[in-house]
């Protein structure tokens, strides 16, 4: 560890921690789950369902696309409504009305206000203290029941072909038919029907529901506890009090700075001879911008159904290719290029770590898993198409078909192959890894946090495998953040961050004791808030108020090392006039300045809008998050992915020049077009479903007529001016890298100018 001890410390001390935080309330997660009762029974013997028919429908929406159709819980699309939320509504409408009609022989909407309000007072006593009794037996009135059949009668319709509500399909981007067995629909209704129970019912001993109030519904009386308030206040004080500290240290603690070493005359990486897996990875390359651009094309498919919802510009395809499809292809694709963007220069760097040599069989290993990447991809996609057509059996469906759940919407064979690859990559990183540790003498502190970090991507996504098809529904969320909070959000950043390092220390253009002292501090940083952090996906996801206060507290601390992103900016800029040579790195290091930027503000800025809990309960699920979503996947690991492929087509093919117009058109439409889709339809739409959700109620804010407004569909309609600059940035950038890999084969070192990178 050496003049890095405390350093080292630090990170320890803040990984035991963390993760002591997350495995301990993950705990509570388990045994605080919403029960799912054994049998669910009216008091005047309307026929029962249990757990098995509830668990039955939670496989029936995983088979039509989940999360990837409407949202449970707010966690999933955002043109269908909330299921959750929307259930809910019309239940309790439907019992308001049943009950007027009983009580009063007319309509509830007719009623004067006082007999409006006294019936609203019996609903939610009704609603909020109908509990699971110590028998796992639910009893519901037989109004209820009637309530619930008319509901799900509703739902029937919804997803068959019923021409009564084929307008509302069109509306919602439903395909006709979307689930055409009507027995698999009665079991999907019954697994709405219990999110919906959760959402509205009390936990034991508390005043607060399963999923602490959410979703806002004024007709029972769920509203923002007074633990939220609380929580989301103090949120606010831990982010002031964390910028405060970060700027005191950056004032009071910072050592000396280094004067700058001495940049090489030529760029070190050129004079040594490519490895054959060096030269393997032009394939790689392609992969990232072939997946890139069908991704971007799939964005604007995906992005014009939710004004047409059935069709693309006049054509019909919502039968073979539905909204829930592409979207799940738009996301899967996304994963797939920006993993193969960082897998590439991990694999590029091996090399180099183990002194410009390639470890035996090194290309064969880097040629078997390209292949095997494309094999999980062609199969993945070919799984999600048959299981959404609903030709995948439905037995078959969660192993070979779609999960349903958003980010990890692929079959979980497939998904075993992905992990399998992952670990692959990482035995392939440490066979070039590990000789150089073992090396005596230099400087290895670098290069040990590099190696901790490819592990962490190497085995964290194997997280996804901790729940399956029946698993409960919070229990599920609880692993699936894992994955994409986790390790997207927090093993790639350090990863990222170690690997920059490594490449400008060895570049000779920042000295390794800075590039060190940096990546550990950064890792410290981001893993603070960032681990226990995941919690903040699980507020309204059926857990108790100690995980919406973990989750509050340290979600406000990750945007704390966002705040200094501008200073990382101005540096990674600077090195472009460090020696002459760095011309032929501005456009990755351009790159790198746009990930700065967006961290800040995607990150930073949009992430902490939709993290306190007080206001993410009003705001999940509307299009503020995507708003995040998109500034913060592409704009972050996007464009982090996108300068690794540049910076790797550089040296694979160091004779080619990369074309300046070409680069400023893709680099610019990236950034414009991006800000485009955000600030002139994301954002206002957001803020316009906000204001209807706070008034109005989560069922409102997504609800047909609502976003059906001619304001929003402009909005909507607007957003294809951000998509068409998006697109041009887009197609820029990948005729670019085409044209760089199709120049010819990488031109062999000079006599004499070969030379090993330092190890260590």
């Amino acid at each position: 560890m050496g003049p890095y001890r405390k350093l080292w410390f630090t990170l320890i001390a803040v990984l035991a921690v963390t993760f002591s935080l997350l495995g301990f309330y993950g705990g509570e997660v388990y045994r605080q789950a919403p029960p799912i009762p054994q049998a669910v029974g009216a008091a005047h013997g309307q026929r029962p369902f249990g757990r098995n028919d509830i668990l039955d429908g939670q496989t029936a929406w995983q088979s039509v696309g989940g999360m990837q159709l409407g949202s449970v819980w707010g966690h999933g699309a955002y043109q269908a409504p909330d299921w959750t939320a929307d259930w809910l509504h019309r239940e309790l409408s439907a019992w308001l009305d049943l009950a007027a009609r009983e009580a009063h022989g007319q309509p509830y909407a007719e009623l004067p206000a006082p007999a409006q309000a006294a019936l609203r007072e019996t609903l939610k006593a009704e609603y909020r203290g109908n509990r699971v009794n110590a028998d796992e037996v639910l009893t519901v009135s037989a109004r209820r029941a009637r309530a619930i059949a008319q509901t799900a009668a509703h739902y029937d319709q919804l997803f068959s072909d019923a021409p009564a509500l084929h307008t509302s399909r069109e509306h919602f981007a439903m395909k006709e038919n979307t689930l055409p067995d009507a027995g698999r629909r009665e079991q999907l209704t019954r697994f709405f029907f219990w999110t919906a129970w959760a959402a509205a019912t009390e936990r034991e001993g508390a005043k607060v529901t399963y999923t602490n109030n959410w979703p806002h519904e004024p007709l029972i009386g769920n509203v923002p506890s007074s633990e939220n308030v609380m929580w989301s206040i103090i949120s606010v004080v831990v982010l002031l009090a964390g910028i405060g500290l970060l700027i005191w240290a950056w004032a009071f603690l910072r050592g000396k700075e280094e004067d700058e070493p001495e940049a090489p005359r030529q760029d070190p990486l050129s004079t040594f001879a490519l490895t054959p897996s060096q030269r393997a990875l032009g394939k790689y390359l392609f992969l990232v911008v072939a997946l890139f651009g069908l991704q971007v094309l799939l964005g604007a498919f995906t992005a014009h159904y939710t004004v047409e919802g059935q069709k693309f510009y006049g054509l019909d395809l919502s039968q073979w290719f539905p909204y829930s499809l592409v979207r799940t292809w738009h996301i899967q694709s996304a994963l797939f290029w920006i993993a193969t963007g960082f897998l590439a220069a991990g694999l590029f760097l091996a090399p180099l770590i183990n002194g410009g040599r390639d470890p035996k069989f090194q290309k064969i290993g880097v040629d078997i898993l390209f292949w095997a990447l494309v094999v999980v991809v062609v199969g993945s996609f070919t799984g999600n198409y048959l299981a959404i057509a609903q030709i995948m059996p439905p037995e078959l469906n969660f192993w070979l078909g779609h999960q349903g759940y958003e980010y990890v919407d692929l079959g979980r064979l497939w998904q075993i192959g992905k992990f399998t690859g992952i670990c692959f990559w990482l035995v392939l990183m440490l066979r070039g890894i590990v000789p150089a540790l073992r090396q005596p003498g230099g400087d290895k502190n670098l290069l040990a946090l590099l190696t901790a970090s490819v592990g962490a991507i190497g085995l964290f996504y194997g997280a996804g495998f901790f729940y399956g098809e029946r698993t409960h529904l919070t229990v599920m969320e609880y692993w699936r953040w894992w994955i994409v909070h986790l390790w997207v959000e927090g093993f790639f950043e350090v990863f990222a961050t170690t690997a920059l390092a490594f490449i400008f220390s060895t570049l000779g253009l920042v000295s390794r004791r800075m590039a060190t002292t940096a990546s550990l501090a950064s890792a410290s940083l981001f893993m603070l808030g960032g681990i226990p952090g995941t919690f903040h996906h699980l507020y309204f996801a059926g857990t108790t108020t100690p995980v919406m206060a973990i989750g509050a507290s340290f979600s406000a601390l990750e945007v704390v090392p966002l705040i200094v992103l501008g200073h990382e900016a101005w540096e990674n800029w600077r090195l472009k006039t460090r020696a002459p040579w760095m011309a032929d790195l501005k456009w990755p290091l351009m790159c790198f300045v746009a990930v700065a930027f967006w961290n800040m503000l995607g990150a930073g800025v949009f992430g902490f809008m939709i993290n306190p809990p007080i206001s993410l309960y009003y705001i999940q699920g509307l299009n503020t998050t995507p708003v995040h979503a998109h500034a913060a996947l592409f704009g972050v690991y996007g464009f982090l992915a996108l300068g690794f492929t540049l910076l790797v087509l550089r040296y694979i093919r160091p004779q080619y020049a990369l074309n300046p117009g070409l680069m400023k058109l893709g680099f610019w439409g990236l950034n414009i077009g991006l800000a485009l889709m955000i600030f002139t339809s994301l954002l206002p739409a957001g803020l316009i479903q906000f204001h209807a959700s706070v008034s109005e109620g989560m069922w409102y804010a997504r609800s047909e007529a609502f976003m059906q407004q001619d304001i929003l569909k402009a909005l909507r309609w607007g957003r294809t001016f951000g998509d068409v600059v998006f697109l041009l940035g887009a197609l820029a950038l990948v005729a670019q890298v085409i044209l760089g890999l199709a120049s010819g084969k990488p031109a062999a070192p000079k006599p004499g100018l070969q030379t090993r990178p330092a190890r260590g």
